[in-house]
């Protein structure tokens, strides 16, 4: 059902007016001139089809129609405050929801996740893992998680992580028919891409490697699937220390030649500006950047 109100500036003028009985005061309420209230009245009574205050010799009153609107418009605007007050609470003390890409989720923020919840088990996290960008007007995401260059327009961006890119390998690539030695070698081995980067053009061509064919091997969505192939031996894939770390550690991949090339990109915590002092985003953020300063080989 739809109905046809009147002004809202006209309303707000109206309540103003009522609530000091001063077309001058009102306007100083208001931040505006008191013509400017003057008109809103006048259109308000027009579309109304009643005056709605009686003009005296030394100040005003309201009509009887005035009288009988003023106690609906007042309980109107109070429900609004307190839902607008409602509302944002809730995003200030709610629970915190962040958006992270599929691989950065798995491989770095999950395995780490623990502490945060120790250090501030105020905070209910949700943890959404996704490659879009995120539209903090219409979602309902607090802070998000990306690589890039950090140039987000209308966003706060924090660097995190660095994100160099060295080629990883199972170890058994190292031996065999064809051991991978030198960077000539990946010739004999399949190349395994992030489609969204293309990264291994630029890596081969800053380290003078014109042999390989970096349009060759085999593509994927996500860099936790070219570690993952990685890993299981089915070739070798560039990558960043804030993924490959926990499999180099373990030994699930190697670096087959310590030669690395440094990135334009890098992974930033990125929230709109106007949530910078909320509570939740800030213990996140700033427990991100702690666990980012601690993390070993974090420049690399």
């Amino acid at each position: 059902m739809s109905y046809e109100l009147p002004s809202l500036n006209g309303l707000r003028a109206f309540e103003a007016v009522a609530r000091h009985l001063s077309f001058k005061n009102a306007a100083r309420a208001l931040f505006v001139t008191p013509g400017a209230v003057s008109q809103q009245i006048k259109g308000l009574e027009e579309s109304l089809g009643k005056p709605l205050f009686r003009r005296l010799s030394r100040g005003i009153e309201l009509t009887e129609a005035g009288q009988s609107l003023l106690p609906a418009v007042q309980e109107a605007f109070q429900r609004i405050s307190e839902a607008a007050v409602r509302l944002t609470a809730s995003d200030v003390h709610g629970p915190l929801t962040v958006s992270v890409l599929p691989s950065f989720a798995v491989r770095w923020l999950v395995p780490r996740l623990g502490r945060f919840r120790d250090l501030h088990p105020e905070f209910d996290v949700r943890i959404s893992a996704t490659t879009q960008l995120v539209d903090f007007a219409r979602e309902d995401v607090d802070l998000a998680v990306r690589l890039g260059a950090g140039e987000w327009p209308g966003l706060h961006c924090v660097r995190l992580l660095a994100g160099d890119l060295f080629p990883v390998c199972s170890p058994k690539l190292l031996k065999g028919r064809r051991p991978l030695r030198r960077p000539e070698d990946l010739r004999h081995h399949t190349l395994l891409h992030n489609e969204t980067y293309q990264e291994w053009p630029m890596w081969l061509s800053m380290h003078g490697v014109s042999q390989v064919d970096a349009s060759r091997g085999t593509r994927f969505s996500d860099s936790g699937m070219v570690l993952q192939a990685a890993a299981a031996g089915q070739g070798v894939g560039l990558s960043r220390m804030a993924l490959a770390e926990e499999d180099l550690e373990a030994g699930r991949l190697v670096k087959p030649f310590n030669l690395t090339v440094p990135s334009k990109l890098a992974y930033y915590i990125c929230y709109p500006p106007q949530r910078e002092n909320q509570p939740k985003i800030t213990a996140f953020r700033d427990w991100l950047l702690d666990e980012a300063s601690s993390a070993p080989h974090r420049n690399h």
